[in-house]
C-alpha cells in the first residue's frame, strides 16, 4: 500500500513565526481531508508535501525516499498539485495543450499524451472542448481544467486545494466520482477544504490542522463527533449532523441519506 510518512515536520517563513510545529502522520490510500481555518498551515503543508517548500526540519518520505531532498521536477512523476485558483495553473491556448504539457514533460510521446489528457477530459465531463482557450470557459470549468491537468499525468498522489471552488451541485458530483476512482487505482488523495458537508460526504479520514499542529485525526464520524474541538478550530460540524444534534439524537449522522436509512431501520 502506498503511504506519506511524515515525521516531526517543522516549517517556519521567519525566525519568529513557526508554522508547522512539529507534524507527525502517516497518510494511506484512504482519502484524506485536510481541515482547519484559514492560516492553521494547510497550504504549507501541501505545498511541502509537493517540493514547493523545504522543511525547517523533519521529513516527509514516500516509497522510502525524502522528498524535501528531491525537486520538484523529479517529484512530478509521482505527486501532483491542484492549485486552488486554476488561473494560477492554466497557461497555455487551447485545453488540449494543457492537459497534455505535464504528461509530454514527463517524458510521454505526442500521441500516448494525447490519449492521456483526452481521458482526462472525460473524467471531467469536459470532452469536446480540446480546441477552446481555457479563459474563454468559466471559472468552474477552468478548475475542472486544472484537475484534468494532473489527472492526465496519473501520479500516485494527488492533492486538491479547494476542489469544490465554483462548483455547483453536478460538479462536485462529478468530483466525488473522481475522487473515489482514484482511489480505486491505489492512489493517494489529500485534498484542502472548507466544505465540510462535501468532507463528510467524500472522504474517510479527516485531518484537523489548528495553529500549526494536529488536533484531530481520523475517520468522519470520530472527527465531526468532536464538536467541542472542532469549535477550538473554528470549525463547525456538516449541516446534517447539527440539524440531528439539535433534535436530540446522540448519533453522528454524516448525510441525510444515512439518518433516513437509520430510521428505516426501526431506530429512534
Amino acid at each position: 500500500m502506498n503511504s506519506l510518512e511524515v515525521k516531526n515536520l517543522h516549517f517556519s517563513y521567519t525566525e519568529k513565526e513557526e508554522i508547522l510545529k512539529g507534524l507527525s502522520m502517516v497518510i494511506d490510500e484512504r482519502p484524506t481531508a485536510i481541515i482547519g481555518q484559514n492560516g492553521a498551515g494547510k497550504t504549507t503543508f501541501v505545498k511541502l508535501l509537493k517540493g514547493l517548500l523545504k522543511p525547517a526540519s523533519g521529513q516527509i518520505l514516500f516509497k522510502g525516499k525524502d522528498l524535501s531532498q528531491m525537486t520538484v521536477a523529479a517529484l512530478a512523476k509521482d505527486i501532483g498539485l491542484i492549485f486552488q485558483n486554476p488561473d494560477d495553473q492554466i497557461f497555455k491556448n487551447t485545453v488540449l495543450d494543457e492537459v497534455m504539457f505535464g504528461p509530454l514533460q514527463l517524458g510521454l510521446v505526442e500521441k500516448s499524451a494525447e490519449e492521456s489528457a483526452r481521458k482526462a477530459l472525460g473524467m471531467v465531463g469536459l470532452s469536446g472542448i480540446g480546441q477552446m482557450n481555457p479563459y474563454d470557459l468559466g471559472l468552474s470549468d477552468r478548475k475542472l481544467i486544472s484537475i484534468a491537468a494532473i489527472l492526465a499525468m496519473d501520479t500516485q498522489v494527488v492533492i486538491f486545494d479547494e476542489p469544490t471552488i465554483a462548483q455547483d451541485y453536478q460538479g462536485k458530483e462529478r468530483i466525488k466520482r473522481i475522487i473515489r476512482e482514484l482511489k480505486k487505482r491505489n492512489k493517494i488523495v489529500i485534498s484542502i477544504l472548507h466544505d465540510m458537508d462535501f468532507v463528510a460526504e467524500t472522504f474517510e479520514r479527516a485531518i484537523v490542522f489548528s495553529n500549526g499542529k494536529i488536533l484531530l485525526d481520523g475517520d468522519m464520524k470520530t472527527v465531526f463527533g468532536e464538536k467541542e474541538i472542532l469549535r477550538q478550530a473554528c470549525l463547525e460540524q456538516p449541516n446534517t449532523t447539527k440539524l440531528c444534534h439539535s433534535l436530540g439524537y446522540k448519533e453522528v449522522f454524516l448525510t441525510l441519506d444515512e439518518f433516513v436509512l437509520w430510521k428505516q431501520k426501526g431506530k429512534s
